[in-house]
């Protein structure tokens, strides 16, 4: 009896790991979000299709969309945001469709800053290392990722001269959640790719002036696979999630780890499905995708939450974080 007993308790606690966290918040519209940014326990952004760019300023116990203008054709795949009132909003698409907006005044007015005009490039994720200095980037172009930056709010966006390895074949950035570019520390650029023979990710040490690429382990070779996603929690230690979008529930070699600031990368022995991003919540890894979402402390062992469908996930630095997906869905870590 003593040891059904145990046996019990040991089934209940293991199932209630597997609970999902995430509590299901209400946006006033419905939109596929991928962009997401969380700037503290009260103040996050979304933004996504049909023009649509979402606050929330009370920790989501209400969101409000807000309207760019002219906008409400695009999709925005990317946002970044400092405080309550400014935030960058960046659109995909080919030529004209790549734009920047900036607001700073919590979205009741908005500044096209930058309306790409070459019909090559292809704008998927912005990055900052703070208000005032950022990057884009988008697709090859002539055989080279190009790369926009901006180091003084974004009243001038240029195209970078900067030291760039060339694009593979039918290579390119997925953008899937805002997070194949991001910045870290006050120098420290990466971004990752697919669609090519090989997964690949970019480095930079001086805010995209020269980079750095290597392959990693996860797997790509069609158009639909790659890497998607990539996130540190430290200097030292990082994460990179993806697989084929087109095979949602497939795994093996999905993920990537590294311990040594990104000089190897290893591949997470326990499989994930596809996951579009993955996000470090101060105590534990969240990688999110088309058939749900997963935890890990340690970035090799994972534990699945739901079954959600999810593209993006960010934490801020006090571990509030938010969960955006298909249909408006929006959900706070628990």
């Amino acid at each position: 009896m003593k040891y059904r007993w145990l046996s019990l308790c040991l089934i209940l606690l293991s199932s209630s790991n597997c609970i999902a966290q995430w509590n299901a918040q209400t946006f006033p519209a419905e939109a596929d979000f991928r962009g997401l940014c969380v700037v503290s326990d009260r103040v996050a952004w979304v933004s996504g299709t049909k023009g649509t760019v979402g606050r929330t300023i009370d920790g989501g116990k209400t969101w409000v969309r807000l309207t760019v203008p002219d906008a409400d054709q695009l999709d925005f795949r990317d946002i970044e945001a400092f405080s309550e009132t400014t935030a960058y909003a960046l659109s995909i698409g080919p030529g004209p469709d790549s734009r920047i907006y900036k607001t700073t005044d919590g979205g009741a007015s908005w500044k096209l800053q930058f309306q790409n005009a070459e019909k090559d490039a292809f704008y998927d994720a912005m990055a900052f290392w703070d208000e005032a200095h950022g990057l884009a980037l988008s697709d090859p172009v002539g055989g080279a990722y190009r790369i926009l930056a901006t180091n003084d709010g974004g009243a001038n966006w240029s195209v970078a001269r900067c030291a760039m390895p060339k694009a593979l074949a039918d290579e390119g950035a997925f953008a899937a959640s805002g997070t194949c570019l991001i910045a870290t520390g006050t120098k420290e650029a990466w971004f990752v790719t697919g669609g090519g023979p090989f997964a690949r990710v970019f480095h930079s040490s001086d805010r995209g002036q020269n980079w750095t690429v290597q392959d990693t382990p996860i797997r790509a070779g069609v158009a639909s696979a790659g890497a998607f996603s990539i996130a540190f929690r430290d200097d030292k230690h990082g994460l990179i999630v993806g697989g084929d979008y087109r095979k949602p529930d497939a795994s093996g070699a999905t993920a990537a780890l590294t311990i040594d600031g990104g000089k190897t990368w290893t591949a997470v022995a326990d499989a994930l499905p596809f996951r579009s991003g993955v996000a470090w919540t101060g105590k534990e890894w969240i990688a999110v995708g088309t058939s749900g979402s997963h935890v890990s402390k340690d970035g090799m062992a994972w534990a699945e939450l739901d079954r959600e469908n999810g593209n993006a996930v960010y934490f801020a630095k006090s571990g509030r974080g938010w969960r955006a997906g298909p249909k408006g869905l929006i959900t706070r870590w628990k």
